[in-house]
């Protein structure tokens, strides 16, 4: 089996205003390499879940080099990553599918 990396973008990231240079973020976070101030948003590994945030530090773990998550956005706090999915979740609200976030991004942001 190929190791992939631990983690996939969607393709139309979200990414906080605070976070500065978004593309050494991003090979960071593929590549495993610590970072001390990055949340992401995720795919939830519960099959009914809709979206997780965690810190970039638990997709360091050996269980995401063979099964990477799949990142809808990236925030330099948990706050910032707060307002990110209030907003996914009323882009979600303003499209009809009020409450189904994850339907919402799969239909509009990637292939996942």
């Amino acid at each position: 089996m190929a190791i992939r990396g631990y983690c996939t973008f969607a393709k139309k990231l979200y990414i906080g205003d605070s976070v500065k240079n978004a593309r050494l973020v991003k090979w960071k976070l593929k590549h495993g390499a610590g970072q001390l101030f990055i949340y992401v948003i995720t795919s939830s590994d519960i099959p009914d879940g809709q979206i997780e945030i965690k810190h970039c530090a638990f997709l360091k773990q050996k269980y995401f080099k063979r099964h990477p998550a799949y990142i809808y956005g990236i925030a330099g706090s948990y706050n910032e990553a707060m307002d990110i999915v209030m907003k996914m979740f009323d882009e979600a609200s303003m499209s009809g599918l009020t409450g189904d976030i994850k339907t919402y991004l799969e239909s509009t942001l990637g292939d996942h």
